[in-house]
């Protein structure tokens, strides 16, 4: 059987659940990938009311949806970030804000995605995908000059605050899939690597893989699965378009999504520069077996349009691994 398709919800968050998921289902979706804001899902709830559990469920159903993953990249957003302000009041729920303290933010974000482990726990799902934050990223381009103990500390504040959470993860029987963005303890290639010997290479800390995020970064998102095979928990499908045309900067220019004269953008699933195919034969022969969620975040096309457009791009590249006729084929040459 071929792996799930799914889509995220986090983009869809303005829509009632239940419009959403009668959307992602006269689609042809699986399932969803639930995000934890909106009214698609309240964790604390989720984690205290076994009847609110089973209403969600029940909306699922009615649709014929599974749920694989549910994500709280806002509220893990604040878990790390220095400086907590107004941005983060934006995102977090006011209960997570409170009187805005930065530390008291911080912990009260910690605090509600052990929340969000047990909401997973109990509504049988494996896995929660999310954001840590990082006391460290505005340090990125290294100038003025940054000592390498500053970096350090970084990396140990993010141990520091994600252990306690990784427990409770542990606890419940949950994983934790960081996904790997500009802003976090781990954007690209080497963060990943340093943020997860920050942990110890704890099994309830891996990754969710977004190749859309790599690709302008010039990081090859094919070989980023095959060399953190043993961690990726769960894949994003979003897409990456170039324009570097001698005017149009890597970094964006502070310009809005979807402006022309960005060096890059997100595009639909297909129509960008992530090599698809190569990437799901990686993840073919490393043996990813979980959901695949389309991620949709294209300012130049309609959502409508576009989500419809990318499952069925999706379900073509989505092959399996034809190992039966490699054997079969192997042994009647033996013989």
């Amino acid at each position: 059987m071929t792996r799930p398709v799914t889509l995220f919800t986090g983009q869809w968050a303005d829509l009632p659940f239940e419009e959403v998921c009668r959307l992602a289902s006269s689609w042809g979706y699986d399932g969803l990938e639930v995000a934890c804001w909106g009214d698609h899902l309240d964790v604390r709830r989720a984690a205290e009311d076994d009847d609110y559990v089973a209403d969600r469920k029940a909306i699922l159903e009615s649709h014929g949806l599974g749920l694989w993953a549910i994500s709280n990249h806002l509220v893990g957003q604040a878990v790390c970030d220095d400086p907590i302000d107004q941005r983060h009041k934006g995102i977090v729920p006011s209960h997570v804000w409170g009187d805005g303290d930065p530390e008291g933010v911080r912990q009260r974000a910690a605090e509600e995605i052990k929340t969000t482990a047990r909401a997973a726990a109990k509504l049988g799902v494996g896995t929660v995908i999310g954001f840590t934050g990082s006391a460290i990223w505005k340090y990125v381009a290294m100038f003025p000059p940054v000592a390498e103990s500053v970096v350090e500390a970084g990396y140990d504040d993010f141990a520091e605050r994600w252990n306690p959470i990784l427990d409770v993860f542990d606890e419940v029987g949950v994983r934790f899939a960081h996904e790997v963005h500009p802003s976090e303890i781990a954007y690209d290639y080497w963060s990943t690597h340093r943020a997860l010997e920050a942990v110890g290479h704890r099994t309830a800390f891996g990754l969710n893989w977004d190749p859309s995020h790599m690709v302008w970064q010039g990081i090859d998102p094919a070989a980023f699965l095959w060399d953190f095979r043993d961690r990726i928990y769960h894949v994003d499908c979003k897409d990456t378009r170039k324009r570097f045309d001698g005017r149009n900067g890597r970094l964006g220019s502070h310009l809005p999504w979807g402006d022309p004269r960005r060096g890059w953008d997100f595009v639909s699933t297909g129509h960008g520069d992530v090599p698809w195919e190569d990437c799901f034969r990686v993840l073919n022969a490393i043996g990813y077996a979980g959901p695949i969620s389309v991620e949709w975040e294209d300012a130049g096309m309609d959502r409508l349009r576009g989500a419809a457009e990318a499952v069925g791009f999706v379900r073509n590249l989505n092959f399996e691994r034809p190992e039966a006729s490699f054997d079969s084929a192997f042994n009647s040459e033996k013989d």
